[in-house]
């Protein structure tokens, strides 16, 4: 498969997602944001690295450069395994355990991946619950948050 397929692929997925955000509203009010705002960021965000895929220059054949397939699968893996294990394990730990295959997969080792997992669990649940004040699953450590 080629960036562009990539592209494209994306565009479309991100095009779905922020059309099934359309029916997302809370019952009530208790957050600022909603529940629209995060999964339609994400929408937004996959678009538009889809457009770059899909839209780049390149040099000298580059436009059909193959795509890693053992590094997306682990990606794509990492990401259901992150959906199942949010609610029970909490947001920071299933975003750490999330991150590190995904950082092994881009390149890094073991400790530059765990350590940006740690970061990225803990800098975001600081970002989301504290500064935008969304309510995040705190899971086994709900106790100290």
């Amino acid at each position: 498969m080629s960036d562009r397929v990539l592209g494209a692929v994306s565009v479309v997925t991100a095009a779905a997602m922020a059309w099934a955000t359309r029916d997302y509203v809370a019952p009530y009010s208790y957050e600022p944001l909603g529940p629209r705002a995060f999964p339609l960021l994400l929408a937004i965000c996959m678009g538009l690295g889809g457009l770059w895929l899909l839209f780049r220059p390149t040099a000298g054949g580059e436009a059909f450069r193959q795509v890693p397939w053992k590094g997306t699968l682990c990606c794509c893996g990492a990401i259901l395994v992150y959906a199942a294990l949010f609610q029970s394990l909490g947001f920071i730990l299933a975003t750490v355990l999330m991150s590190f295959p995904v950082g092994m997969a881009f390149g890094g080792t073991w400790k530059q991946s765990l350590l940006a997992g740690i970061g990225i669990g803990v800098g975001f649940h600081f970002l989301f619950d504290k500064l935008l004040d969304v309510t995040m699953p705190g899971g086994v450590l709900s106790f100290m948050l």
